[in-house]
């Protein structure tokens, strides 16, 4: 059974930082691309940042870039997405997703076929 789990989600100030991991299990991690979502109350899921299954791209929305720092452990079947610099308006639920191989938009939420359940991100003071 193909499965994503998130952790590292909680409660930080504005200017803090957290890492978020996404753990895979039940299908072949190596050829798909992982994909970071978010979604606020009342807003529409969108894409934070995306990585290859080769590791060789990488996408970024305009509001996380040069904040948020994507990876990927192929050998532990595992994303991280780093935070730093973090602001209110990130606060949302946060979401890992999977695509196999590179969809033509991947930031689009309709081109991933496996989600995990998602972890909270508060940001305040």
């Amino acid at each position: 059974q193909q499965q994503l789990v998130e952790a590292g989600g909680g409660l930080v100030q504005p200017g803090g930082s957290l890492r978020l991991s996404c753990a895979a299990s039940g299908f072949s991690f190596d050829y798909y691309t992982i994909g970071w979502f978010r979604q606020a109350p009342g807003k529409e899921r969108e894409c934070v940042s995306c990585i290859s299954s080769s590791t060789e791209s990488t996408y970024y929305a305009d509001s996380v870039k040069g904040r948020f720092t994507i990876s990927r452990d192929n050998p532990k079947n595992r994303v991280y997405l780093h935070m730093n610099s973090l602001k209110p308006e990130d606060t949302a639920v946060y979401y890992c997703a999977a695509a196999l191989f590179l969809p033509p938009d991947w930031s689009t939420p309709n081109e991933y076929a496996y989600w995990g359940q998602g972890t909270q991100v508060t940001v305040s003071s």
